[in-house]
């Protein structure tokens, strides 16, 4: 898959994502894929949440890797 498909497939589960953290005052921005690792911004709530990580795996990884299977892991990056 090219890189662009790849983004775009990210983007669209980020976009299925978002309306859940933005109801808790928070949002997600896609910073990079490299090497099949996605790179990601918590905002918001979200960075200072006691269960961002648990959000970020649970749920934000698992949608990715539900739209590009390919995905081995997402980080989140200050």
């Amino acid at each position: 898959m090219n890189k662009q498909l790849l983004e775009k497939k990210v983007e669209i589960a980020l976009e299925e994502i978002r309306p859940f953290l933005n109801s808790d005052g928070g949002d997600i921005s896609l910073l990079s894929i490299d090497k099949n690792i996605v790179k990601v911004q918590l905002m918001g709530n979200c960075v200072n949440c006691s269960v961002n990580q648990m959000t970020l795996k649970n749920g934000v990884e698992m949608t990715i890797k539900k739209h590009a299977p390919q995905i081995k892991e997402v980080i989140s990056v200050d």
